[in-house]
């Protein structure tokens, strides 16, 4: 019994000492891969450096946080924001690198607080197959001739209705009534739903969702990720009510005609194997919500934007005019309906544009994670860290746009216009996961650029631009409208 009593305790021994070697040699790995990671600052415990990044979104400086650590630690280092160590590069090459890869390296991965609200079915954190083939029909949905001359007409009705309403009116918030025309779009694109209560209704529960994408990730009731999540259900419960019924009506009626909207794309196209089966409703339902940020967020955003900055020069606001002017003309003459390539083929306004998007930045990078080590220009990214490749530094970065906090449309004819193989220019991400609504966002601006310069003037007060949790006008930019006579 004895020597049995000193066979265990040897055993238990070994054990131990095993454990404590394969631990500690399990460290000196994870030392050793880590010590090529980018020199950085981690900060403080839990909530690392994001007091500095939110404090800089605050100021007319926003990349202020990135600049200061390039300086210390070069293009690519690492930091703690948002609950998440992670390594942030403002090299255009590593981001291409990053957004090039199509999973084999980066897959999506988000703070917590955006995980949280975007859900399971979220397309933003998919990756594989479903993803590229979902995107691809969206794609080419938002690309196909019917869809074009539709909503051509859907936008120009929008703008008009809501820029009517400013002729007897003192004060103009810009910001707000860009928000009717683009939700009432973009209600259109997805689900088809016309101006009324279920519009109402979807706008008002996702300004309260879309609050809490940007927070700290704590559910606790009283909380905003919980006051989120809550107008989340309300969301989806009506969504998937819309959903349902459309299932319901193409299995009585078939797939006749051609899709009116994205939800019939979700729907016939993206069955699975037996070709009776479609898509969960839960999986449609959210994806249609994450559809809906561009209309509360960046598009509106950039349309403000644009006015903003054409109010801050009048010599790019006068050229922008005469160049819509002379289209107004052209069109009387001809007494043809405005189509989508008549908006976009103007030249000094797709500048204006390219310029608004890249010094406003309402997207201003994206989050992928490495699921194996990989070395991009001597940076090594090992396994499991998240990478923050940040557009916003690459727009206001001196080595890549000369003087860029100064709005210059006239840049972009030195460079030969805003290209997709542009690295330095990615308001729409890039690689697999570029925006199918590209071309789509910039026909909206154009459009209502169009209607705003050739039907008033405008005075506006002085404002200024936040860019954190999103890029807004603390003021909403209040504008004094003329209407001009013809």
């Amino acid at each position: 019994m004895v020597w049995a009593k000193e066979y265990w305790v040897l055993m238990g021994f070994i054990v131990i000492i095993g454990w404590l070697l394969w631990c500690r040699r399990k460290q000196k790995n994870k030392m050793k891969r880590n010590s090529g990671v980018p020199k950085g600052n981690l900060g403080w415990p839990f909530i690392g450096e994001t007091l500095a990044f939110i404090s800089c979104g605050y100021t007319s400086q926003p990349v202020s946080f990135m600049d200061k650590r390039k300086s210390l630690y070069g293009k690519v280092f690492k930091t703690h924001i948002l609950g998440t160590p992670l390594i942030v590069s403002t090299d255009p090459d590593v981001n291409k690198a990053v957004l090039q890869d199509h999973g084999s390296t980066f897959v999506p991965a988000y703070p917590k607080s955006i995980r949280e609200l975007l859900g399971d079915f979220s397309i933003l954190q998919m990756n594989g197959n479903l993803q590229k083939k979902i995107h691809s029909q969206i794609a080419g949905f938002l690309r196909s001739a019917q869809f074009k001359t539709r909503i051509t007409k859907d936008i120009e009705s929008s703008v008009k209705l809501t820029l009517a309403t400013w002729k007897d009116r003192h004060l103009i918030y810009v910001q707000e009534e860009v928000k009717k025309i683009t939700f009432q779009v973009l209600g259109k694109v997805l689900m088809s739903i016309d101006p009324g209560e279920d519009l109402h209704f979807l706008k008002r529960e996702f300004e309260e969702f879309i609050k809490g994408l940007i927070c700290l990730p704590i559910k606790l009731p009283g909380t905003r990720l919980h006051k989120s999540l809550k107008a989340k259900e309300k969301l989806l419960k009506m969504v998937k009510r819309v959903v349902e019924e459309r299932k319901l009506a193409m299995e009585k009626a078939g797939e006749k005609g051609a899709a009116k909207d994205v939800i019939d794309v979700l729907l016939r196209d993206n069955k699975e194997a037996n070709e009776k089966q479609y898509l969960p409703v839960d999986f449609i339902s959210g994806n249609i919500i994450e559809m809906m940020i561009p209309g509360e967020e960046t598009m509106p955003t950039a349309i403000t934007l644009a006015v903003k900055f054409l109010s801050d020069s009048p010599v790019a606001l006068k050229q922008l005019t005469e160049e819509n002017m002379e289209l107004k003309r052209q069109k009387a003459d001809s007494v043809q309906d405005f189509t989508w390539s008549d908006y976009l083929s103007l030249p000094f306004t797709q500048n204006v544009i390219s310029e608004t998007l890249r010094m406003a930045n309402i997207i201003n990078g994206v989050w992928r994670k490495a699921i194996k080590d990989v070395e991009i220009k001597g940076h090594l990214i090992p396994e499991g860290w998240c990478v923050l490749t940040s557009f916003i530094s690459v727009h206001m970065d001196e080595q890549n746009y000369h003087n860029p906090y100064h709005f210059d449309p006239w840049r972009w004819e030195k460079i030969g216009g805003a290209t997709v193989n542009n690295n330095n220019f990615t308001p729409f991400g890039g690689g697999q996961r570029l925006c199918p609504g590209l071309e789509l966002s910039r026909l909206e601006i154009s459009i209502f650029l169009h209607h705003l310069v050739t039907s008033y003037g405008w005075v506006a007060e002085n404002d200024e631009i936040i860019h954190f949790p999103t890029v807004k006008m603390k003021k909403k930019l209040p504008i004094t409208v003329i209407p001009i006579r013809t």
